[in-house]
C-alpha cells in the first residue's frame, strides 16, 4: 500500500516507534525490504539515493519498479527520495510516483537552504507528497569527520521548520554516513529540543553501527524515521563471500542474488523489530 511520508510517520508517531528508511539499489533490495516489513507487518519507507546509487542504476528504471512494489504490498509503504540535491532529479522522482522527497541544502549557506527547501516544498505539494530536509552537517567514513558546530542548532531548526514548512527534519547530532571507525556519541538532548521547539519528526541519518539501546533512546526522544542501508549491504557482500568460499564448482550469478536479498531480507527484519520499540 503506497503512502506519503507524513502518513507513514504520523503511524510511527502514534505508536511511538521509528519507520525503518532502507535504500535500495536492486530489485533483489527492494524485495528484501518489503518482504521483511511485511514479515514484520510493519509500515516501511523505500528510497533511492540517486546522487550516491546513481551509478549503479538510474533512478528512472528503479523507481518504477519501486513505486509498483510498493503499491502491490500488504504493509504502508512510503517510496522516498533521499538527499535530493537538484530540483531535476526531485521532479523525476516525483513524476514517476515518489510519495516523499528530500531536499538536502545542508552545505548551502541557511537563508538559501530556506528558499530552496521551499520550492522544493511547493514541488511536492503539488504532487501529492510530503518534504523531508536537512539542516546541519553530517560527516561520513567516521566520527571524527563530525564535528559539534555542524550540529543542528535547536533554535535554527524551529525558525527552519517555520519558513520552509517541512513534515520532516534530518538534523546532525552525532551520526554519520557510512561505517563508524570508532563509537558513535550522540546527543540526545539536542533529539530533544528540536522535536520539542519544531514540532515535526526527527529523522536519523547514518543508523548503521548505533546499538539497539541508542535507538530506543533516540526514538523516545523524537527520532520517527531512520535510515539504515551500509551494515545491510556489507553483510550481504559478508554472505556472498561465505558462500563462494564454500561453492565448489560453477558459481551462478543467480545464487548470488538470492544470497544477497536473503541477508538483507534478514538484516532489514532486525532493524524493524528494534525500530518498533516495543517495551
Amino acid at each position: 500500500m503506497l503512502i506519503t511520508l507524513k502518513n507513514i510517520l504520523d503511524i510511527a508517531e502514534s505508536k511511538n516507534m521509528a519507520v525503518a528508511a532502507f535504500n535500495a539499489t536492486s530489485l533483489e533490495g527492494i524485495m528484501a525490504v518489503i518482504e521483511a516489513a511485511e514479515e514484520e507487518n510493519a509500515p516501511v519507507i523505500l528510497q533511492f539515493a540517486n546522487a550516491a546509487h546513481g551509478k549503479y542504476v538510474p533512478l528512472e528504471k528503479i523507481g518504477k519498479i519501486m513505486v509498483m512494489l510498493a503499491d502491490e504490498a500488504k504493509v504502508p509503504v512510503c517510496v522516498h527520495m533521499d538527499h535530493g540535491n537538484n530540483f531535476f532529479e526531485i521532479k523525476t522522482a516525483l513524476d514517476l510516483g515518489f510519495t516523499g522527497i528530500m531536499y538536502d541544502g545542508s552545505a548551502l549557506p541557511f537563508k538559501e537552504n530556506v528558499a530552496n527547501t521551499r520550492y522544493a516544498a511547493a514541488l511536492a505539494d503539488e504532487y501529492g507528497a510530503s518534504i523531508e530536509a536537512e539542516l546541519g552537517a553530517m560527516g561520513a567514513e567516521g566520527v571524527e569527520d563530525n564535528i559539534m558546530g555542524a550540529y543542528t542548532d535547536p533554535e535554527l531548526a524551529k525558525i527552519f521548520v517555520e519558513e520552509t514548512g517541512i513534515d520532516a527534519l534530518a538534523a546532525s547530532f552525532g551520526t554519520v554516513h557510512g561505517i563508524y571507525k570508532s563509537e558513535p556519541k550522540l546527543d540526545f538532548e539536542r533529539i530533544e529540543n528540536i522535536r520539542e521547539l519544531t514540532g515535526v519528526p526527527v529523522v536519523m541519518h547514518g543508523g548503521s553501527g548505533i546499538s539497539d539501546e541508542d535507538f530506543r533512546r533516540c526514538i523516545d526522544r523524537g527520532v520517527r524515521k531512520i535510515n539504515f542501508y551500509t551494515y545491510a549491504a556489507k553483510f550481504a557482500g559478508d554472505a556472498i563471500r561465505k558462500m563462494a568460499e564454500e561453492t565448489s564448482g560453477n558459481l551462478y550469478s543467480h545464487d548470488v542474488f538470492v544470497t544477497a536479498r536473503e541477508s538483507m531480507k534478514q538484516t532489514y527484519g532486525d532493524a524493524i523489530r528494534v525500530f518498533k520499540n516495543e517495551k
